[in-house]
């Protein structure tokens, strides 16, 4: 790989840790001596190994409340990345979800945005809201922002030169809002770390963080009227309301470490997947673990799942539609290994592999578009070419 001289990371916001923050994990292995561009930096509440990065926070960081309270600073996320000039710079990648991608780059330099989603607040407004819970306050002051913003966030997607998207579902999404084509890289999943086990017991699993968009409330409403175990990892605010649906074959063990996690994913039934997701990291551990996944039939499931080889897929986001396929399920069709050669397919090497393939690919494109013919052909019938 001929990594640039100069390339740079943008990132939208560092003050917590989910999906977005495992790709940029895996993108500063890739460079690691590429700064970080974000809006904030909440430095002593983050991995103690992000202060050996580069991280190179602007304006916002010094905004009152902001590491907690991100949201209601919503509307000045473009004017921060959209002040932002990376002059000297040859490439610049940027990790979206939010405004990051409306930063500035130099004349011949390369924009590539790694697409984890279109800016939901902008485009998916009223979803996103509701799954975040906005207040009245806020949601007042954002709605009649809305057109400005997505104003704003189509030019500055008019400004990448290319998007690669994290899913099929993410790759419609960048056509439908910024009429744009876009190349599918699967994120990175370190799949390494989970193997099958010769023991499966009987539960079912969720790992997820406890909040509404993920919809964990179907998979304890479904396993509580079946009388099925199931069992619930993870922490957030609706744990309490979870608790107050569920019957006694369903467990909340809370918080689960790393250490953990693959032996709880090994020896499972089956993993529950009820949420709508951009991609979905666990469902691909789970098969890396060689344990079927029964998802709902939308978004980065429809990628990462195949019916009848690796698990099954439900409907409609309804306790009955998961109801009617948990009762027909039967862990021992499936095999092991065949869900794991599955997962393989979603590893951390081959989002390396394919991302470097393709920054060199289009770093070489760029260049030789750059580069001047030193022998240009004649002009053949051109104005001129007969002595007029």
């Amino acid at each position: 790989m001929n990594t640039p001289l100069r390339l740079a990371l943008v990132h939208d916001w560092l003050n917590q840790v989910g999906g977005a923050e495992d790709v940029l994990t895996e993108l500063v292995g890739m460079y690691p001596r590429a700064p970080i561009y974000t809006s904030i930096y909440w430095r002593d509440h983050m991995p103690a190994a992000w202060k050996a990065w580069d991280i190179r926070p602007l304006w916002m960081d010094r905004l009152p409340a902001i590491y907690r309270h991100h949201q209601p600073y919503l509307p000045l996320y473009p004017l921060a990345f959209g002040g932002l000039r990376l002059a000297d710079v040859d490439v610049v990648l940027s990790n979206k979800s939010g405004f990051c991608h409306g930063v500035r780059v130099a004349p011949g330099a390369l924009h590539i945005c790694y697409c984890l989603a279109p800016t939901r607040y902008v485009w998916q407004y009223d979803a996103y809201a509701a799954r975040e819970r906005f207040g009245g306050m806020v949601r007042g002051m954002l709605r009649p922002l809305l057109n400005a913003l997505k104003r704003w966030d189509y030019a500055a997607a008019q400004r990448v030169d290319h998007f690669i998207a994290i899913s099929s579902e993410v790759q419609a999404r960048i056509r439908r809002f910024y009429d744009r084509d876009s190349t599918l890289i699967y994120p990175p999943v370190e799949t390494a770390r989970f193997t099958p086990s010769d023991q499966v017991d009987d539960y079912y699993l969720i790992v997820s963080r406890l909040i509404p968009y993920k919809r964990v409330d179907l998979a304890v409403a479904a396993c509580t009227r079946l009388g099925l175990p199931l069992i619930v990892a993870g922490t957030g605010r609706d744990r309490a309301k979870l608790e107050a649906i569920a019957g006694p074959t369903v467990r909340f063990v809370g918080y689960v470490s790393d250490a953990e996690l693959p032996d709880l994913m090994a020896r499972c039934r089956a993993f529950i997947f009820p949420g709508l997701e951009d991609f979905g990291i666990a469902p691909v551990q789970a098969q890396a673990a060689g344990r079927p996944v029964i998802a709902f039939r939308g978004g980065g499931a429809l990628d990462t799942v195949i019916a009848g080889v690796t698990g099954e897929f439900f409907d409609a986001q309804t306790v009955e539609s998961l109801c009617a396929v948990l009762q027909t399920f039967d862990a021992a069709r499936y095999m092991p290994a065949a869900i794991r050669a599955h997962a393989l397919t979603f590893d951390a090497s081959r989002f390396r592999r394919e991302l470097s393939a393709f920054i060199d690919q289009a770093i070489a494109t760029r260049t030789k578009s750059l580069t001047p013919n030193p022998n240009p052909s004649p002009v053949i019938g051109g104005r001129g070419s007969d002595g007029t």
